[in-house]
């Protein structure tokens, strides 16, 4: 394995983004457990751009302003709409639970559709795993779904490193009201801030 792509792939995985967030704001609210289950969902999120990135349908996403804009905007839409269910006390930080709760399927979802509704991850893969495919492979597909496949696994298990450390300070910010408000408006935008600079993207 290229040095150099692991390195790389490390540096873009903890940089902070929207699945992220939502992995931090499910361990803050839910604990451990579904802090994994959220960095399940944002992982198998960058699967279909993977797979875009090597059939070449990112390229496609990349020349069609249409689609690019549709997706962008499904995303932005999504992502506001987080922001909303941070803010609530009963929402994406409910720390009471209830027969309603959100159960761990729901919160895989919500942390795939927080990605695949990301188009700029389509085209970062289609311009980030060709860089480190042999010239002289027999098999370019294959290797750049190996780097794929490597890329998820740093994913997950970063992310699930960040939700334990999140859930392990849990405690003490759920003795203090005034700590879960300031948490709850933070999530909200930071979610904001990541839709917001989504729907200022350009390909």
């Amino acid at each position: 394995m290229d040095p150099a792509f692991l390195l790389t792939a490390l540096v873009v995985v903890l940089m902070p983004g929207a699945g992220v967030i939502y992995t931090l704001a499910i361990a803050m609210g839910r604990g451990r457990t579904a802090s994994v289950a959220a960095a399940v969902g944002c992982t198998l999120g960058i699967l279909p751009h993977i797979a875009a990135a090597i059939l070449g349908l990112a390229a496609l996403l990349h020349a069609s302003a249409v689609l690019f804009q549709s997706v962008k905007f499904a995303g932005v839409i999504y992502l506001l709409w987080m922001a909303w269910q941070a803010l609530r006390e009963h929402g994406l930080l409910r720390t009471k639970p209830d027969r309603t709760a959100t159960t761990h399927r729901a919160i895989i979802r919500r942390g795939f559709l927080i990605n695949i509704f990301n188009p700029k991850l389509s085209i970062f893969f289609l311009a980030f795993l060709p860089q480190f495919v042999p010239a002289d492979t027999s098999a370019p597909a294959l290797t750049m779904a190996w780097l794929g496949f490597v890329f998820m696994v740093m994913t997950l298990v970063i992310f699930v490193g960040y939700g334990q450390v999140a859930a392990f300070i849990r405690g003490r910010v759920l003795e203090s009201p005034r700590a879960m408000t300031w948490l709850r408006r933070s999530f909200a935008a930071a979610f904001a801030f990541v839709g917001l600079r989504l729907a200022l993207t350009t390909r």
